[in-house]
């Protein structure tokens, strides 16, 4: 499905999705913006077949019990993964064994407070006691190859 941005019909008050299961939950999120912008109350109605994955079930769910993009967005995350943040890939279990993004929010956020402030005291690494870092990323830069890039 393309969902265009401009479309604006302020007086749609009922959608219908059929083979909801089939989508994503950021496409089911955005297709039901698409209606309940006038004054009327509006509906949307998800159908669906009856046999349904587990996270299919999930994502169904997720949409009848909240209008959140918050809340939608974390179940997303946790449905379809991060992907790779250092690379290409949209979706699937991020290779990361330090910390999980949907549980471990406080610390990601520490840790990126404190990267912050060292790059602004330090901005080009050159400190004896941030050399192996700079080598560090330096190599992991080096293995980032443009060309994968669709």
């Amino acid at each position: 499905t393309v969902i265009e941005v401009g479309v604006n019909v302020p007086n749609a008050s009922v959608m219908v999705i059929e083979n909801a299961e089939r989508f994503g939950l950021s496409q089911l999120h955005q297709l039901r913006g698409r209606v309940g912008r006038g004054a009327e109350s509006s509906f949307c109605i998800l159908m669906s077949g009856n046999k349904l994955s587990k996270e299919a079930r999930l994502r169904l769910d997720t949409m009848v019990k909240t209008n959140n993009g918050f809340e939608i967005s974390e179940i997303d995350l946790q449905l379809r993964g991060p992907g790779d943040i250092t690379g290409t890939q949209q979706s699937g279990i991020l290779n990361l064994k330090l910390a999980d993004l949907t549980t471990d929010q406080n610390i990601l956020m520490e840790a990126r407070k404190t990267v912050l402030e060292l790059f602004e005291d330090d901005p080009n690494l050159e400190k004896p006691e941030n050399i192996l870092l700079k080598t560090f990323l330096q190599q992991k830069s080096q293995g980032i190859s443009m060309d994968k890039i669709s």
